[in-house]
């Protein structure tokens, strides 16, 4: 038997349901028990990718109900995914400066690092709640549960009491070829505004977003009916939600070349179908590519740690991205132009999209030799 991880161990003694694979179809169906720590039920989700590197549970609030107010000195992002309510915040010598603000159904926030906070159920249903955390990577290295949920440190450069704190910011500026909105709360994500990112794929849209000043940031991706993005890799970790349409997502590593299916190693080719509500992870060094076979343009929320964009970078995120997720191949980067990619994954994509009477909107290539 393995020798457990400080981070695993903490998982067992929770005592709610861990759910793994390389994704789930749909989050809201997982089974979820009661969870003494949050007040509420929960369980966690461990997906081949996320490698030590994230933190992904699913969380419930009772009918009417709130969670226990708690601290930790690990970043989380959370996504309502079903329900209304609203959210305190406060600082450990701040409690009688409490930030409230409320949200809904695809409302996306940052809960900023240490600070108090509570979940609040405003309706007579269930709330759900998809949050991403840095967890595994503090308790590993600190080892030390009391010390996690129990420093009384403020971190006022990430948190200070602002009564705005948590108003959606229209801030966004152009960061390592990317546009990154600067925001600790936005109001609906599956309708926000994204970004043109042409080099990603053809109609592809991409924001990415920073959030309480924290490492952990992520982005807003959408691309058209009949589309689908070029393939690239990165450092493991990364979390990515289906906010819309259906379709799958193709990985394989990246020793098995840009084109497995030419070099008889298909076999190695992981397909995993998605919808709205389900969950990918890619492992580091994997190639991964998103095909949308629906009717409706698709949305994407990736959660993630920067080693690009972001204002914090990661290092061991920005070492293995080499020249970046949206430089090609052939100029030291990680994605693969379509001229470049295995003529198998087209041939497939316009299979499935007849299976679904959607029409290809991919514009012609000529593949290059080699």
């Amino acid at each position: 038997m393995k020798a457990e991880t400080s981070y695993e161990i903490w998982l067992r003694q929770e005592g709610i349901p861990v759910v793994e694979g390389y994704g789930v179809e749909n989050v809201r169906g997982i089974a979820r028990r009661p969870w003494a720590r949050t007040g509420g039920k929960g369980a966690f989700i461990r997906l081949k990718g996320m490698e030590g590197f994230t933190g992904m549970y699913v969380g419930e609030i009772p009918s009417g109900g709130a969670l226990n107010p708690e601290r930790h000195l690990y970043e989380e992002l959370i996504y309502i995914l079903e329900g209304v309510g609203s959210t305190e915040v406060w600082s450990n010598r701040g409690a009688q400066k409490k930030v409230h603000f409320e949200w809904q159904a695809g409302s996306l926030f940052a809960v900023p690092l240490n600070s108090w906070h509570r979940l609040i159920n405003g309706s007579r249903d269930p709330v759900t709640y998809l949050a991403v955390t840095s967890a595994p990577l503090m308790i590993d290295l600190l080892h030390d549960d009391d010390f996690i949920f129990g420093c009384d440190y403020d971190f006022n450069q990430r948190f200070d009491g602002r009564p705005d704190y948590f108003v959606t910011s229209s801030r966004r500026a152009e960061r390592g070829g990317f546009m990154v909105w600067d925001s600790n709360f936005i109001a609906d994500a599956r309708s926000a505004l994204v970004d043109p990112s042409e080099a990603k794929g053809s109609g592809v849209r991409i924001t990415s977003f920073d959030m309480g000043g924290s490492t952990l940031v992520g982005h807003l991706a959408e691309w058209p009916v009949g589309r689908y993005h070029k393939a690239h890799f990165h450092q493991g970790g990364a979390i990515l939600l289906i906010l819309r349409s259906e379709g799958y997502t193709l990985m394989w590593p990246e020793e098995d070349g840009m084109r497995p299916y030419q070099q008889m190693r298909g076999n190695q080719v992981v397909k995993v179908d998605w919808q709205e509500g389900s969950v990918v992870s890619p492992p580091t060094g994997w190639f991964h590519q998103h095909f949308n076979t629906g009717k409706e343009p698709a949305r994407q929320l990736a959660f993630r740690y920067s080693g690009q964009s972001g204002k914090y970078l990661l290092g061991v995120a920005k070492s293995l991205n080499k020249e970046g997720v949206r430089t090609s191949t052939r100029e030291g980067g990680t994605l693969i132009e379509y001229e470049d990619e295995d003529p198998q994954i087209r041939r497939d994509y316009e299979a499935a999209l007849k299976k679904e009477s959607v029409a290809m909107q991919m514009p012609a290539i000529a593949y290059r030799e080699g």
